[in-house]
């Protein structure tokens, strides 16, 4: 059995009060998804939209136009 990898580390409180709520993801991805949104409402960026959390997260953006 492959072991499942351990998700990107975020900022340290992020990871910490995330974690609480690891178990409710199937995924990896989607609970580093859940870290990432965390990460973009703390951010400094004016407008808090999915797309410019990607952008400064560092995410390409797979919205359809």
């Amino acid at each position: 059995m492959v072991e499942p990898r351990q998700p990107v580390p975020t900022v340290k409180f992020i990871d910490e009060y995330c974690q609480i709520y690891q178990n409710i993801f199937p995924e990896v991805r989607s609970f580093e998804a859940f870290k990432y949104l965390h990460v973009g409402m703390i951010s400094d960026i004016k407008r808090k939209t999915l797309p410019s959390i990607a952008k400064v997260i560092g995410l390409d953006n797979h919205q359809a136009w």
